[in-house]
């Protein structure tokens, strides 16, 4: 768990329009165009930035180089990272790191995803998959055998169990995606705007289980960055230290993921819950003092059992929290007021970054339509199954 000895700020954030695959430029144009805009919000040059950690998923070796030459040659350290969908976070995590450690006083995190259109798949047929413990465990649910997307197995499986649990219906997940559209629709920057209602959502094509098309996430290009500096450095160049990175926790598989059949556990609940845990520990914040949450929506089913994980809402009552609108603005948090991955899309190692650009526009006051007023908390959820789970707490200290 991170929490380091220094204060440590986001000082600049930048991210460019997520678009469908083969609807938007090359990563290295996406990368480049996405730290342009994080150094341009901090009001610093690419070269006052002195180390670099570029997340992506899909791409060859030192991508992030290839990304960040465009911005300038400059010898600094780059660190590619892959954490398969938190790969973001991850890099966000590393960047913290080094500042709070005092290895660094400005560092670059910068996140991009330049996909294929359809379902996630394996891109190595001549080996074992990496999440082949939880994929052992989706196929040998009921229907598991049945031709779907792996990732909605595996998800789909963690809504199917928790059905079984408390006695919701699928209308509950579908409630998830409604809510999402209607936030998006004031996010320029998401590729789903269009409302769409409970049976629109409903009547979408079937998936798997209680998984229908508009409950899942989409793949989509896109890129998102930020500056991350010790408050020292900040105020002596004379940039925002508006908002701080108050506590952060990295968390991987716990003892028991993979055992037994409960799908909930395979597709990272302890993880959150561990990760959320020690956030809460190190900063002393209580999660119902939260006003704002970013996370990892990639189906709507992942968003409901992770209102709990994070301890948004008690085990068992998260069909109460959805349909008393808690979970949206007027009620006691609005989660993802971006849209989430539901609508604003899904380019894996741009994902965490994204949700660090929206939260830090919200402590600051410039999220426009979608602004949660009086914001001084904000938290951040990223999941990658395999797996990795980074929740990131940050706080409007200016």
């Amino acid at each position: 768990m991170s929490t380091g000895s220094r204060n440590v700020c986001v000082s600049g954030v930048g991210m460019v329009p997520f678009a469908k695959p083969g609807q938007s430029e090359g990563y290295e144009k996406m990368g480049s165009a996405a730290a342009r805009r994080a150094l341009d919000d901090a009001g610093i040059g690419y070269s006052d930035i002195q180390q670099a950690y570029v997340g992506y998923v899909y791409g060859d070796s030192t991508s992030g180089q290839a990304a960040l030459y465009e911005v300038g040659l400059t010898g600094i350290p780059i660190v590619n990272v892959n954490n398969n969908c938190s790969t973001g976070s991850s890099a966000l995590w590393m960047a913290r790191q080094a500042v709070a450690s005092g290895a660094a006083d400005c560092v670059l995190a910068l996140g991009f995803e330049q996909m294929r259109p359809g379902a996630l798949v394996n891109q190595w047929e001549d080996r074992i998959s990496p999440t082949a413990r939880g994929e052992d465990i989706a196929t040998a649910q009921p229907g598991g055998d049945a031709p779907a997307p792996m990732a909605a197995k595996v998800f789909g499986g963690a809504g199917v169990e928790y059905m079984k649990r408390y006695g919701i219906s699928p209308e509950v997940f579908g409630r998830v995606s409604v809510k999402a559209r209607s936030h998006a629709a004031k996010n320029p920057l998401a590729v789903f705007r269009d409302p769409v209602d409970l049976d629109g959502v409903m009547n979408s094509r079937p998936i798997w289980g209680p998984l229908t098309l508009l409950m899942c996430c989409p793949p989509t290009n896109g890129a998102a960055a930020a500056i991350v500096c010790s408050e020292e450095f900040a105020r002596s160049r004379g940039l925002d230290t508006t908002v701080r990175l108050r506590a952060q926790s990295l968390v991987t598989d716990v003892p028991g993921a993979f055992d037994g059949d409960d799908m909930m556990k395979v597709v990272g609940y302890d993880m959150t819950a561990k990760a959320a845990r020690e956030v809460y520990e190190a900063s002393g914040v209580d999660p119902l003092d939260i006003p704002v949450v970013e996370l990892h929506d990639c189906f709507a089913t992942n968003e409901l059992i992770t209102y709990e994980g994070l301890g948004l809402t008690p085990e068992g009552t998260a069909e109460k929290f959805i349909l008393d609108g808690d979970n949206t603005y007027g009620g006691r948090v609005v989660t993802n007021p971006s849209g989430g991955l539901l609508s604003k899309g899904h380019p894996l190692g741009a994902t965490g970054l994204a949700q660090c650009a929206e939260l830090v526009w919200q402590l600051r006051g410039q999220a426009g339509d979608r602004q949660v007023e009086g914001a001084q908390l904000a938290l951040q959820h990223n999941l990658g199954l395999g797996g990795a789970c980074v929740v990131s707490l940050y706080e409007r200290i200016g």
